[in-house]
């Protein structure tokens, strides 16, 4: 379960740095500027958590599957978004008043985005699980 963390961990900071570098881009900034913050890497990690959700929604059709996951996503940010606000004094992505944004902790018009993040860990969770099944059978055949 570490190991999954920490993957998880890793992979939602990379996906972050390179979502936000891509959106400086498109505004025209050729620096290219990514950012994520250290908190995201805890929060990104309890993805490991969530291939339980994935084992259990697996057989439902895919649209069903990604608002699910839209709906954990936007609960987890909006829980954590509280949390480190009220622990800090403020959230590190405060998305401010904006007309999408959910007292600065989600952002509605991000919907998109996680529904498809939420796609893709799935198939990251069975590429994961297929490392385990093909260490496993090469431990037993020595």
């Amino acid at each position: 379960m570490l190991i999954r963390f920490l993957f998880y961990g890793f992979l939602g900071w990379s996906l972050e740095v390179l979502y936000t570098g891509t959106a400086a881009l498109i505004k025209g900034d050729w620096r290219l500027e990514g950012f994520t913050y250290l908190w995201m890497f805890l929060i990104y990690g309890m993805g490991a958590f969530l291939e339980k959700v994935h084992d259990r929604i697996r057989p439902t059709p895919w649209l069903v599957r990604g608002a699910v996951w839209l709906a954990v996503i936007w609960t987890i940010e909006y829980s954590a978004g509280w949390g480190l606000k009220t622990l800090l004094g403020s959230c590190p992505w405060d998305y401010g008043n904006s007309a999408y944004s959910v007292n600065g902790f989600i952002r509605l018009d991000m919907a998109i985005e996680w529904f498809s993040t939420g796609l893709l860990f799935e198939r990251i969770h069975d590429w994961l699980d297929g490392i385990m099944v093909n260490v496993r059978s090469k431990q037993l055949r020595d």
